[in-house]
């Protein structure tokens, strides 16, 4: 045991916020049960309201007991004593994993795709923007353009992504790349491949570590995925091979076309069949529908292509053991457990169903003629997730019933709310 004074527990709500509690770890190395929270977290909005319904304001806000993973311990190197430990939300009478939890939702897939011998390895990208906030307006912290892909002092003036590579590494989160992105202000980090539970973690604590580290510079870090209209959204990347008990990359086939196994086709067909669904819990904002579109190099269409960056599903130029499959869908305001989830639910239906997809779209992928598009609100998402039955059945009737509650009020307040947009529009000349 070395002398860390204190233990953060911390866990993913159904919005994309940490929760969690600091124990002293005197406290934390005697807990024998679970730390109880009250289970309404699952229903508390953006704006801090509690919604009503079972398991919050009508059942009297009933508590759920945190069990600790102590495997998932790490340090919080920006906060010298301080360790991180994720777990698992429980009921605290049967035991049992509750429906709301994101972490038990991805549990319950991969059991269903380990009973088949097939183990997902993983690659969460993840972008940002880091803000300044000066009379109330947000702005990139650099607003110097053309920046993609460098780095050093121009487009990163302070020196961000050194801190970010350095203090990220420390906190054992894998990292394998840190650059500046497309917009002004806007950074990238890769993480490495792992087991699909452990890249979920390291994706879900690297949320958190960015913005405690960027807020302790007196910025603001935003996963939000379209925050400005002249500049391009942030994004979520997913790389996804399936591994067999041996280690073997079952995707890889090199006497298939394109060197792809049918498993992989199959997995491909299965992220296209169920994309409207998908789109739910992998755009999980009003806003994220703004991201989504042509000319935005995220995808519009429900289509895949060979190395190509404007499809839903990129399949990487690399054969062998690094044969995967990018799912380039995400943003990067989604829950990471939630997302990973979703995609390997769809990756399981399309393989249990031998779905074929259809021939890989070749070009610049944004006519709309050729494939089906994606849903173009949060509204016609949530519609088609409660539609495809199979999907909801995979990642859980309760999970599903609680996410979509409080989405649906999130829509609902925000057809209540007067806009920017309507001012500009209509104020100087109505």
């Amino acid at each position: 045991m070395d002398n860390a004074g204190t233990v953060r527990i911390q866990y993913p709500d159904l919005i994309g916020t940490e929760r969690g509690r600091d124990l002293p770890t005197e406290v934390f190395d005697s807990l024998t049960g679970g730390v109880h929270f009250c289970r309404a977290v699952y229903y508390t909005t953006t704006r801090g309201g509690t919604l009503d319904g079972e398991h919050s304001l009508a059942d009297g806000l009933p508590d759920v007991a945190f069990h600790p993973d102590r495997s998932t311990l790490a340090p919080l190197p920006w906060l010298p004593g301080y360790r991180s430990c994720l777990g698992d939300m429980l009921d605290p009478v049967t035991g049992l994993p509750i429906g709301e939890c994101p972490r038990a939702a991805l549990k319950q897939v991969l059991r269903r795709l380990e009973h088949h011998d097939y183990h997902p390895v993983v690659g969460p990208e993840l972008e940002f923007f880091v803000l300044t906030n000066s009379d109330g307006r947000w702005r990139p912290y650099d607003t110097s353009p053309g920046n993609v892909y460098r780095v050093g002092h121009r487009g990163d003036p302070d020196g961000l992504a050194t801190e970010l590579l350095t203090t990220l590494s420390r906190a054992e989160l894998n990292v394998t790349a840190v650059n500046h992105e497309f917009a002004a202000g806007q950074f990238e980090v890769n993480l490495a491949h792992s087991d699909a539970l452990d890249a979920a973690d390291r994706a879900f604590r690297f949320k958190h570590a960015v913005r405690e580290i960027v807020a302790r510079r007196g910025l603001t870090a935003t996963f939000v995925g379209k925050p400005f209209n002249d500049e391009g959204g942030s994004g979520f990347h997913l790389h996804l091979s399936l591994r067999d008990a041996d280690g073997n990359n079952l995707f890889d086939a090199p006497t298939q076309p394109a060197g792809l196994s049918p498993l992989a086709r199959h997995a491909v067909g299965g992220l296209l069949r169920h994309a409207p669904a998908l789109c739910a819990l992998l755009a999980p904002t009003v806003n994220a529908y703004r991201r989504l579109g042509p000319d935005t190099l995220a995808p519009a269409l429900a289509d895949w292509g060979l190395d190509n960056r404007s499809t839903m599903v990129r399949i990487p130029p690399e054969r062998g053991a690094a044969t995967r499959l990018e799912i380039r869908l995400g943003d990067a305001a989604a829950v990471p457990h939630l997302v990973i989830a979703a995609v390997l639910a769809a990756v399981a239906l399309g393989i249990e169903d031998r779905v074929e997809p259809p021939d890989p779209t070749s070009g610049y992928g944004y006519d709309g003629r050729s494939r089906p598009a994606l849903p173009r609100t949060l509204d016609a998402a949530l519609d088609a997730l409660a539609a495809d039955t199979a999907f909801v059945d995979a990642l859980g009737k309760d999970l599903v019933a609680a996410f979509d509650r409080i989405k649906r009020d999130e829509t609902e307040r925000f057809r209540r709310w007067v806009t920017d947009w309507e001012l500009h529009e209509y104020l100087p000349h109505l």
